[in-house]
């Protein structure tokens, strides 16, 4: 028997060590400050990471830890969140204003630390400052580590796509005037493709994004929606695309002519360049508009795929535009983000918990603030089963609750809407008006430890019914179901796929409809859970979820960093 341990001990040893010396430190450093640049025939002042719009990819293995330094030469505070990164024992640094952290304030620094552990795929990262997202921005990329391989084949080439959204203003400016006046702000001036609007708008013919392929060879396409506030529907000329994850989190390969993607959401996707070399083929990008009487900027921006090794003709090559869909074609976008599954079995895959332990319904949508200024009122107000979130001033909500600081906010997030109502119907508010005004409050749901969570979001037509991408931070969590209507336990709960559910960080909920999520809360700290539709959130369309620290060292949440940003 001596003789068989011997081997089997030496060879964990080894692997210990292997595991150790793939892993490694990555190191950046962030200037984040104004660039003068020109779009749509204008000169315009924005501010950016290292001078680039987007900015710099990060590109990491599973398993390596990550030291971002920012350093903040721009007039506006800042933060920048990591968004779907775990974050576990590292809360600290995920990033979003006066929940985990106090602001970096213009002349300061502030070093982000964390590891990158159980995910691979396509993240981001961005400013989670007011409207400062709309530049600051770029790519986070997780390979999996060395001597492991990806669950599908080989890409010849791995090219980030990053849609954004563009305006001829300033964006600090624009969203200030926003939250004074209760109006949502002016829409976009443009969408763009790796910071380049493309040839349909003005001034921009030769500002869009360019691929070159190999006929034959298969391209990974690293797909993010940064948009501020639209879903967007992407297509290519003559080309279809096999979905292999989203939200880094591998999936069950879906073949698709058209994807869609909400802000927030990264997806993963499989190119086979296969056409004639003779033509060039548009990717094209517009919105997906799930509330038609709601104004949104309805153009398109698109880049350019050209095949090399065409035939010398001496003509220029014709260029294929796709088809897109309608700005207003729900069924295509649901028929996309439902038919997304998981890769049983695959690397990081994690099964449905069974066993629930709190069960929550919470309606989400645009209500009212009632307030005695009658300039600036009635304003627009976003909530969450009625509580319209507000952010602290003094003090991150994280602080308040490592250092038990009491008044920064209240524990008192419901379970339930403190009034059921029919919630898709647009007419239930004229026998009923008070249902349009809302609770301003900083609310958290407490969670202990390890305890499964599973939500119903339900969409509510008070003011307009839309689709709401919502953001859990620090977590994935299983998509269960999704549907339209109003949620029905009892039609509804024979829906629940338990078995391969897609897993995601962010959810687009069907207009007028529901989604049913279910997540295991075993990341201690304070989380934001909040729609990335950017004008939302300072409306007040979000929550906190508190978790618990856990019985042991590895499940308590650590003390912050000495450097990390005062109030």
């Amino acid at each position: 028997m001596e003789g068989v341990r011997v081997p089997i001990a030496c060879a964990l040893i080894l692997l210990a060590i292997s595991s150790i010396t793939s892993a490694s430190i990555v190191e950046h450093t962030f200037n984040v400050q104004n660039l003068t640049v020109s779009r749509l025939c204008k000169r315009q002042v924005i501010t950016v990471v290292n001078g680039s719009l987007p900015g710099p990819t990060i590109r990491v293995k599973e398993g390596d830890s990550l030291v971002i330094h920012v350093l903040n030469h721009s007039p506006h505070n800042i933060t920048i969140h990591w968004h779907g990164i775990f974050h576990k024992l590292t809360v600290w640094a995920d990033g979003p204003s006066m929940i985990t952290q106090c602001p970096i304030q213009p002349g300061q620094r502030y070093a982000y630390r964390f590891n990158i552990t159980g995910q691979e795929g396509t993240l981001w990262w961005h400013a989670h400052a007011s409207f400062l997202r709309a530049t600051v921005y770029g790519a986070l990329v997780i390979r999996p580590k060395s001597g492991h391989s990806y669950p599908f084949p080989k890409p010849h080439k791995e090219v980030p796509i990053l849609f954004g959204e563009w305006w001829n203003t300033d964006v600090v400016a624009l969203e200030e005037a926003a939250i004074a006046t209760g109006v949502p702000p002016n829409n976009s001036d443009a969408y763009t493709i790796n910071g380049r609007p493309g040839n349909l708008y003005p001034c921009s013919k030769d500002r869009m994004f360019s691929l070159n392929v190999v006929k034959g060879k298969r391209y990974l396409l690293r797909i993010i929606n940064a948009a501020m506030n639209i879903q967007l529907f992407f297509k290519i000329a003559n080309h279809r695309l096999t979905v292999v994850a989203a939200d880094a989190v591998y999936t069950a390969p879906y073949v698709t002519d058209v994807i869609v993607i909400a802000p927030g959401q990264t997806i993963d996707a499989l190119l086979f360049a296969d056409q004639s070399v003779d033509t060039s083929y548009y990717m094209a990008a517009h919105p997906y508009a799930s509330a038609p009487a709601v104004p949104f900027p309805n153009t398109t921006t698109r880049g350019v795929i050209h095949y090399g090794g065409a035939s010398k003709t001496g003509r220029s090559k014709p260029v294929l535009m796709p088809k897109l869909p309608s700005f207003f074609d729900t069924l295509t976008a649901y028929r996309f983000y439902s038919n997304l599954t998981a890769l049983v079995n695959g690397p990081h895959w994690v099964p449905v918990p069974r066993y629930v332990d709190e069960e929550m319904l919470v309606t989400i949508g645009l209500g009212l603030e009632a307030c005695a200024d009658n300039t600036t009122c009635p304003k627009f107000s976003a909530s969450m089963s009625n509580h319209s979130f507000v952010l602290p001033k003094k003090l991150s909500i994280l602080e308040a609750v490592f250092h038990d600081v009491k008044g920064i906010f209240t524990a008192d997030f419901p379970d339930q809407p403190p009034v059921k109502f029919d919630y898709t119907n647009p007419n239930v508010t004229q026998t009923n008006p008070g249902l349009l005004f809302t609770q301003k409050s900083t609310s958290a749901k407490i969670l202990k430890f390890n305890t499964t969570v599973e939500v119903v979001l339900q969409n509510h037509a008070l003011i307009a019914a839309e689709s709401h991408p919502m953001h859990l931070h620090g977590f994935n969590f299983h998509v269960l179901a999704q549907g339209f209507g109003n949620y029905d336990p009892s039609r509804d709960r024979s829906k629940l796929n338990l078995v391969d559910p897609q897993s995601r960080n962010t959810l687009a909920v069907p207009v007028g409809g529901w989604a049913v999520i279910r997540f295991t809360a075993n990341n201690p700290g304070a989380w934001i859970f909040h729609c990335h539709i950017d004008v939302h959130l300072p409306f007040g369309l979000g929550m906190i979820f508190v978790v618990k620290n856990g019985p042991t060292k590895s499940t308590t949440l650590p003390p912050p960093p000495p450097d990390l940003p005062k109030c």
